[in-house]
């Protein structure tokens, strides 16, 4: 018999338990949003004349709008309803998502490794690759993040599907074909321009769902000490508290002690992701300048900083409330922590809004990550390796076109994510897989000139294997013991790292570099010509200094740490 945390658990009985008391109001409130992401679309079409246009906006955004599109399209419903599970699963250890494991690397994003990016006027991510390393290291890097957002856009179609199934009654096809058909349209209409847009409305649209939630959920268990006092009898006085049992040898419901919290999170997945996932970083390179562009993570740092709690304390809640949950006991996944709330809290018309907020966190998530798709297979992969030097407007075209296939073929990955009960467990795998050996070739690559021509390829193919062989082969035989999958991430991205960083080392130690001049404004202690520009009327305020904003965001992040660490 299939319980609640089974591979193959059937979202049909989420639809019985968790169906929401929706109306006319409900669906209003959700109509009128899908007619403003359609007419962001149609506005947005406008300003598309060529093919930096449609895929970078032509460059031409301000910091704010980057910035709230930034943190959007990490805000996705696999954020929400992740992170919310991993709070029921795991207690108040999700903070360090979010304080250690994310605001560092944003603001190494904004201050370090954008002037490099946004100096070199590349369209992506991978092709900084080719012009620090080799077409071997590029086509590589391009067919492998291409691959990731396919699959990380499937996790975000599944996650709609079983919610929307649950709570609104719609089958699992009609959830799909909906949301993705408004996601293809508006970015086939007025590529990243409306993706950014949207993801602008979606930002605030989100958070007009969660804080109603979070707000009623608190209440229902007496605010925030009755809350943690509910926990500390139910799941022990660690569970509400960062950084309490992860002594090494220690046990804690993570199954990570605090060097492998700091090293594998903190460090080799966090800085993976945020430093080298184009989903993110497409949204600074849309900025109209280089300050702007070096703001746009920082700025999206402080909101960063306090989502978790819109996120974590309705996992909390659903842990307090339904004790056994996770368990065949309780009958609901960590995953229905934000849904079985919703059904239980929200009146009719927040209700309407609360269900609109989820689909604009899936929508956000799927969008980023197919627009970053459609830009790598187009620019990287399609115009320097298949069909080179055409026309602007074919590219333009074959854009759209590779949209709607890319939309398609998440559809097929959707599925892949539903043996996992944690779906955030899921995403961090593919993190482990993808973006941290991307991230050591890039880290070595951009502070060692040595770094030869080749090493690029084979430091990121050997990265992407040991973290592939960690995962599948030591620790689902259970050759090496690591108690749950979230320890196991942390393992597979240190030992990626590792390999790859080794490799880099070896390679480099029999093979050629480029020369120095071909390195400027790509190796750190070097410039190019763009990354001197002079500053835009306005980007001298004090308010406005990349260096404030970005240290500003880590004291801040770090003095957040000191009321969980009692």
């Amino acid at each position: 018999m299939q319980t609640p945390t089974s591979p193959g658990y059937a979202p049909a009985y989420l639809a019985a338990e968790l169906r929401l008391p929706t109306n006319a109001l409900d669906y209003t409130i959700l109509a009128i949003y899908f007619v403003v992401v359609l007419g962001i679309g149609f506005a947005a079409r406008r300003s598309v004349r060529t093919s930096l246009d449609f895929f970078l906006s032509g460059r031409s955004l301000p910091a704010w709008i980057t910035g709230l599109a930034f943190i959007s399209a990490n805000l996705a419903a696999t954020e929400i309803l992740g992170m919310a599970a991993n709070s029921a699963q795991y207690g108040a250890y999700t903070v360090h998502w979010y304080w250690i494991g994310a605001i560092p690397a944003m603001v190494f994003l904004g201050l370090v490794m954008m002037p490099f990016y946004y100096g070199s006027k590349v369209r992506s991510v991978p092709e900084f690759l080719l012009l620090r390393f080799d077409r071997g290291a590029h086509l590589l890097s391009s067919i492998l993040f291409a691959f990731a957002a396919i699959l990380i856009a499937g996790v975000n179609l599944y996650a709609l599907a079983i919610v929307v199934e649950a709570l609104l009654g719609w089958p699992q096809w009609v959830a799909i074909v909906v949301a993705g058909f408004f996601v293809l349209a508006y970015i086939t209409l007025g590529g990243l321009s409306s993706a950014i847009y949207n993801e602008v409305l979606q930002f605030f649209v989100i958070l007009a769902a969660l804080i109603p939630l979070v707000v009623l959920s608190l209440k229902k268990v007496g605010g925030w000490d009755g809350l943690t006092h509910k926990l500390t009898e139910t799941h022990g006085a660690d569970f509400t508290t960062a950084w309490g049992g992860t002594g090494i040898g220690h046990a804690n419901p993570l199954g990570a002690n605090w060097l492998t919290i700091v090293l594998g999170l903190g460090f080799v997945l966090s800085f993976g992701y945020w430093t080298t996932n184009f989903a993110e970083v497409q949204r600074a390179l849309s900025a109209k300048n280089l300050s702007a562009a070096q703001r746009t993570p920082l700025i999206a740092a402080f909101p960063k900083i306090f989502i978790v709690f819109l996120v974590m304390i309705p996992g909390l809640v659903a842990a307090a409330v339904v004790p056994k949950i996770g368990t065949s006991a309780s009958g609901l996944q960590y995953n229905d922590a934000i849904p079985y709330l919703m059904q239980e809290l929200l009146p009719n018309g927040v209700l309407g809004i609360a269900v609109t907020g989820l689909l604009a966190a899936f929508m956000a998530g799927m969008a980023a990550n197919v627009s970053s798709f459609n830009t790598v297979f187009t620019n990287d992969i399609w115009a320097k390796y298949v069909v080179k030097g055409r026309e602007d407007s074919y590219y333009v075209r074959f854009g759209r076109l590779i949209t709607a296939i890319g939309v398609l073929a998440s559809v097929g990955t959707a599925f892949l994510a539903s043996s996992f009960s944690n779906i955030m467990s899921y995403l961090q795998t593919l993190f482990s897989f993808f973006n941290v050996p991307m991230f050591v070739v890039f880290i070595v690559g951009m502070f060692w000139k040595r770094a030869s021509v080749k090493s690029g390829f084979w430091g990121l193919l050997a990265g992407t294997t040991a973290a592939m062989v960690n995962y599948f082969v030591l620790y689902k035989k259970d050759i090496i013991h690591i108690p749950t999958d979230q320890g196991a991430n942390f393992v597979s991205a240190i030992a990626g790292f590792v390999a790859g960083a080794v490799v880099m080392v070896a390679v480099t130690l029999f093979t050629e570099p480029k020369p120095e001049a071909a390195l400027q404004g790509l190796v750190y202690g070097t410039r190019s010509p763009g990354m001197a520009e002079a500053p835009a009327p306005g980007d001298e305020a004090w308010y406005r200094k990349p260096a404030l904003l970005g240290w500003g965001a880590v004291v801040l992040a770090a003095a957040c740490y000191i009321p969980f660490s009692f």
